[in-house]
């Protein structure tokens, strides 16, 4: 999850490098050492996101004005452990630091990020970095938790093994950030002598066991001592990381969240949608009666507020999903998955993308970039948009509110709804397994990798995290809502009311949708539903804004709530066929894009789409036909 910043124009120097004259300067470091945090720190949530020329990367530029240098520009690298690795993550880091990404000129000077809490893992990144002979300071960061739970290191010698400085820091409190910038002004100052110092000799470049063995050695000299892992954190690992109770607890711990979720989610999107309606009703009653308030209201006002509606119900699902991945808790939950991700034949690595696209399947697509084998990766990204990501979340609640009571299951600890919902959870991830298993043993047949994951330390997650986490989804949530769904319904109503006094069956939206029926009728859908059908292929959560508009243009409907229209015109099978179909479909142009961008080839997101829609359509009808079997 990204963090929320404010973006501005940087341009990187193309000029080549001047001795003593800094401009760029890079921050590299392993997955889970603090990297990302600095460079917040360092920037002041002050960057901008672009991609690699020729490449899907991401590049992460901002000014240091953290610390009063915003002469210099960061390039946040991604994070990686060693030169060695065939990701196109480490593959971009390494370009860039020697100089050969066109468009990036070579950095000035490095930062390099080590946790202390692994220092003798991490310093095996060190050798190949100090190897490039560049300007660089050694950051250790998190020595606070070191020294507190014991750890030690001898900095000073630290620094004259390596042969360039070293600092102890917390990017997470800010601590001994004052070293960077006095790092920089000395390495600024042209009477300063620009050469590095002489080192110790290097390990054999491109050695892996080299590494380790200098990285034992140097960690041995320097008195390196580990810390001791809190006595909680023990404790919580021999329980959460249990072969039989860490897969029970994340279960009990899903079912809580969802219901949850609904229990007070409900509730907070009802009041929101009764402010929402009551503003489009006092709005109305200055534009008088006529087309402009049937535009203004029931064509963009309802068909937006239609979705908006369930911002709160999204948000408490993001800020559980936040606490969980800040605590810590989800890396240990993907070392849990590695054992069954490797039995469908996917990487473990494949755990944090599949994860991740419960929130939006395009990062999550571009995070299987750290999957070193390009069929594994493939395969992660053909199944990921099986995952229910937040867009599906509109259209599940609204069906789910309209069809299923909250009976209580078990007590008052699971209600029905919150089990409908993680039954569709679950239906879309055995989805993603079955296909994974099929690809995996078919076309994308490869050998197994091993899966590395640095668990990150227990915390406490805090509210100005939190806070940003769901500002930046919340944005995000309600600028597709004021664009792409606005757009969508606005479209929607002038096609419901063209020609000109015609009824809605008679207009242009209307003999679409009676022109499909036919296809669409065994799967217990109208028309109306139809047409809600193909404009959520725009981004799944229009369908619920397209419902709302055109429910509202219709006058033997408009006076009802969206929830009691639907159960006017669906039978519980049609129901429960939609839920299935969106469960399975595609119905989202960017991903598609995103998948044609990874893969460099439209081949493979038409083949995705065709196969989701396949299969979305056979289980809708297999859904419609078996309940109406069981109601007769």
């Amino acid at each position: 999850m990204s963090s929320c910043c404010t973006t501005e124009t940087i341009e990187l120097p193309q000029q080549p490098r001047v001795a003593g004259k800094l401009q760029t300067v890079a921050l590299v470091g392993p997955p889970n050492s603090g990297k990302s945090t600095l460079f917040n720190r360092l920037t002041g949530l002050r960057q901008k996101v672009a991609n690699y020329p020729g490449v899907t990367v991401e590049q992460h530029l901002g000014r240091m004005k953290g610390i009063g240098r915003p002469d210099l520009v960061l390039i946040d690298l991604p994070g990686i452990y060693s030169f060695d690795s065939y990701s196109e993550d480490a593959r971009v880091a390494v370009d860039v630091l020697r100089g050969e990404m066109p468009g990036t000129p070579q950095p000035d000077a490095v930062l390099l990020v080590l946790d202390s809490l692994h220092l003798r893992r991490q310093l095996m990144l060190a050798a190949p970095v100090l190897a490039l002979n560049l300007p660089t300071l050694v950051l250790l960061n998190m020595t606070d938790l070191m020294e507190s739970r014991g750890g030690e290191v001898d900095t000073l010698a630290l620094a004259q093994e390596l042969g360039v400085p070293v600092a102890k820091i917390s990017g997470a409190q800010g601590i001994g950030l004052n070293a960077i910038a006095q790092f920089l002004n000395r390495r600024s100052e042209p009477a300063v002598e620009t050469t590095q110092p002489q080192r110790l000799e290097l390990p054999v470049v491109g050695n892996a066991r080299s590494y380790r063995q200098w990285a034992t050695g140097v960690s041995s000299r320097t008195k390196y001592k580990a810390p001791l892992s809190s006595e909680w954190t023990r404790k919580l690992d021999g329980v959460l990381l249990h072969r039989v109770w860490g897969p029970l607890l994340f279960l009990v711990v899903v079912f809580a969240v969802f219901q949850v979720v609904f229990t007070l989610g409900n509730p907070l999107s009802d009041a929101f949608g009764n402010v929402l309606y009551g503003l489009g009703d006092f709005v109305g009653r200055f534009l008088g009666d006529g087309w402009l308030k049937s535009f203004v209201i029931e064509g963009a006002w309802r068909g937006v507020a239609s979705v908006l509606v369930f911002l709160p119900q999204i948000l408490l699902l993001f800020l559980f999903i936040g606490v969980l991945e800040d605590s810590g808790y989800l890396a240990r939950a993907a070392l849990i998955a590695d054992r069954f991700m490797k039995g469908i034949g996917l990487n473990g690595k494949a755990f944090i993308p599949l994860l991740s696209a419960y929130a939006c399947a395009v990062p999550a697509i571009m995070a299987t970039r750290t999957i070193e084998n390009k069929r594994d990766r493939f395969a992660t990204i053909l199944v990921t948009p099986f995952m229910t990501c937040s867009a599906r979340l509109p259209i599940y609640i609204l069906v789910i509110a309209a069809f299923i009571p909250n009976r209580p299951v078990l007590g008052d600890l699971l209600g029905l709804q919150a089990v409908a919902m993680i039954g569709l959870y679950l239906l879309g991830f055995l989805a993603a397994l079955g296909t994974a298993r099929l690809l995996k043993s078919s076309i994308l047949k490869a050998s197994s990798t091993p899966f590395i994951l640095e668990l990150p330390q227990y915390r406490m997650p805090t509210a100005r995290g939190l806070a940003l986490r769901l500002y930046d989804r919340g944005k995000l949530f309600t600028k597709k809502t004021g664009t792409i769904i606005l757009g969508a319904t606005v479209v929607l109503w002038i096609l419901a009311h063209l020609p000109v006094h015609a009824t809605l069956p008679e207009s242009v939206i209307g003999r679409l949708g009676h022109w499909i029926e036919p296809a669409i009728r065994p799967l217990g859908f109208n028309w109306k539903i139809g047409i809600g059908i193909l404009s959520s292929i725009v981004a799944r959560e229009v369908i619920v804004g397209t419902l709302g508009t055109l429910y509202g243009a219709d006058p033997a409907t408009q006076a009802l709530h969206l929830q009691a229209a639907l159960r006017h015109d669906l039978t519980l099978g049609g129901a429960m066929a939609l839920l299935v179909f969106f469960a399975f479909a595609m119905q989202c142009t960017s991903t598609l894009a995103i998948v044609r961008r990874e893969t460099n080839s439209w081949r493979w997101p038409a083949l995705q789409f065709a196969y989701m829609t396949v299969l979305a359509y056979l289980g809708a009808l297999a859904t419609n036909q078996l309940i109406l079997h069981l109601m007769r």
